[in-house]
């Protein structure tokens, strides 16, 4: 089992530095997504243009039939 040991030998000299930080290591090392919204502008706008068009539309179906 030698990858085994190179593995962790590796992955202790990656995260060496974070021994002597003490409190300010960052929770992961991946890049930060946390900021990302979880659907894109252009479907979020989408939305929006369903949602109120239709309430337009029904707003204007009511008051043609009233």
């Amino acid at each position: 089992m030698a990858g085994g040991k190179q593995r962790m030998r590796l992955a202790s000299k990656k995260h060496s530095k974070n021994v002597n930080a003490r409190g300010n290591v960052p929770k992961s090392l991946a890049k930060d997504e946390e900021d990302k919204s979880p659907i894109g502008p252009y479907l979020l706008a989408f939305f929006v243009f369903v949602v109120c068009g239709s309430a337009i539309f029904q707003i204007i179906q009511s008051i043609r039939f009233t």
